[in-house]
């Protein structure tokens, strides 16, 4: 029973910091889009739609 009270903080905290880096990657894709959009206008150049994988 103390192994299974030890696996379920470890759990919480895995999801917890699974949700934190999607949340992170999901801002910095959001960060990159709109400083290209910026530099593109600042060059005044088409934006071209980028695949993200």
């Amino acid at each position: 029973m103390t192994t299974q009270l030890a696996i379920m903080p470890r759990d919480r905290f895995l999801e917890a910091a699974k949700k934190e880096m999607f949340d992170f990657e999901r801002r910095e894709i959001e960060f990159r889009k709109k400083e290209r959009e910026e530099r593109a206008a600042e060059l005044r150049l088409p934006i071209e739609k980028q695949e993200i994988h």
